[in-house]
């Protein structure tokens, strides 16, 4: 395959990419402040009313050959994203409420703003969910599916999924819902097959996330999940990803703290500073702060936050800067604060010959305002990676480990959480699949 260095004429793998026609419809799990706030900004933004901030689908630009060809097009110029006036909103909740109505009760959102959307909210309404309070122990659905196996219910949102391609002509599910508890992987996760086979048994190791998963994947339908559960990051799905074509990421939205440990940990490694200690605590009020508040819930919630920092600092190979230090994490439930969550950071450090330093950082975040773009990103580079032959049949879409917690790997491949790493896969991989010359940053050539 021949490419090229900016410009001119399509490549052969470029062609391939088939285009983004017609209707993207997205089913969205759980219709609470994340995914109101961002089919409501979807809709903004459609009508002018607001810019599409954080997303970078939307807003960010993709460099093309040498900086001295001063070639920068829009992402969404360069690679065929599905343009937001395609984009069609359904999903589940375990509440009837439609999709203003949780909008207004999750108050992100201002009223003003509300109020222009309400007749295009309003019109989306739930349909029942899969619940089972034994894995969010906190909720109380009232808008569920029934069923006497994991199988039944599986077959209607199989049923949902075919109803609503109908309508549309692709389609990418997105877990939006609450935080499940803390789950391993055993032995029905390891095969489609024995999967199948607890689905009919009930097993209790699968949760309703995985439920969703299922159907998705088997009708060939890209998942994305917003949350840290154990959900696709298991041997069934991932062999499914791959037979269905249904490309799969890792989990758990990356929007404040954590966001924030991704780019300044890397920082200190690349100056060779080291750490001795990094406590984090969290105080938020909504929804997810009280599902978090149930110890198991957390402990899954937990685990996905610890894990950033041990693989970016790599202690093993800086046992001097990084083999003894403490990390411990906090998340309170606090109703006052709503959305608009706290995070604090206290940051012990050693610099040279050994004498310590203090960081801290203060993040007065909106954690759905966060989310939203996210979410709304992942849905569309999905759909593309559906789209494109090098990336549709692999499965696991590590490029965009950019906007996750917990990225997904090869098993034996250990996860990159460098934000700027992360970046660079990102856009790299769009070069590829559009076939561009990828960009090392190397710069020599401009000094021959």
């Amino acid at each position: 395959m021949s490419t090229k260095q900016h410009g001119g004429q399509k490549t052969a793998e470029t062609q391939k990419v088939a285009p983004a026609k017609g209707k993207l419809g997205v089913m969205v799990v759980g219709l609470g402040a994340v995914a109101t706030t961002m089919i409501a900004g979807v809709e903004a933004v459609r009508r002018g009313l607001a810019k599409p901030i954080g997303s970078l689908t939307q807003m960010g630009t993709i460099r093309l050959g040498k900086r001295t060809d001063n070639l920068s097009p829009l992402i969404r110029e360069f690679v065929p994203l599905a343009n937001l006036k395609d984009v069609v909103f359904t999903g589940w909740d375990i509440f009837e409420d439609n999709v203003y109505e949780a909008a207004a009760h999750a108050k992100v959102l201002d009223a003003e703003t509300l109020a222009k959307l309400k007749p295009y909210l309003q019109k989306i309404k739930p349909m029942p969910a899969v619940f089972d309070q034994y894995y969010v122990k906190r909720l109380h659905g009232t808008h569920v599916k029934k069923g006497k196996t994991k199988r039944d219910l599986a077959d209607q949102l199989i049923a949902d999924i075919r109803n609503f391609k109908k309508t549309v002509d692709r389609v990418v599910m997105i877990w939006c819902g609450s935080t499940e508890i803390f789950l391993e992987p055993t032995a029905v996760h390891r095969s489609i097959e024995a999967f199948e086979a607890g689905l009919k048994k009930n097993d209790i190791g699968i949760a309703p996330s995985q439920i969703y998963a299922y159907a998705a994947l088997s009708e060939g339908v890209p998942f994305a999940n917003g949350a840290p559960n154990l959900t696709v990051d298991v041997p069934a799905m991932i062999e499914l990803s791959k037979k269905n074509a249904a490309p799969i990421c890792g989990k758990d939205f990356k929007t404040g703290q954590t966001f924030m440990k991704t780019i300044l940990a890397p920082a200190f490694k690349a100056r060779m500073l080291g750490v001795s200690g990094w406590f984090s605590t969290n105080i938020l009020g909504n929804r997810d702060g009280e599902v978090l508040d149930d110890a198991q819930s957390f402990k899954t919630k937990e685990e996905s936050k610890l894990g950033s920092l041990e693989y970016i600092f790599q202690p093993e190979l800086y046992p001097d800067l990084y083999k003894k230090i403490f990390h411990k994490i906090r998340i309170e439930y606090y109703p006052p604060r709503g959305d608009e969550k706290e995070a604090w950071d206290n940051i012990d450090i050693f610099g040279w010959l050994g004498y310590p330093m203090q960081i801290k950082v203060n993040f007065l975040c909106r954690d759905s305002i966060l989310a939203a773009p996210i979410a709304l990103d992942l849905v569309l580079f999905l759909d593309l990676a559906k789209r494109a032959p090098s990336l549709r049949s692999i499965g696991i879409q590590e490029w965009l480990s950019f906007y996750l917690k917990s990225p997904q790997t090869r098993e034996g491949l250990y996860p990159e959480h460098d934000l700027f790493i992360q970046s660079m896969k990102l856009k790299n991989t769009l070069r590829h699949i559009m076939g561009e010359g990828l960009i090392t940053h190397l710069g020599l050539e401009y000094y021959d």
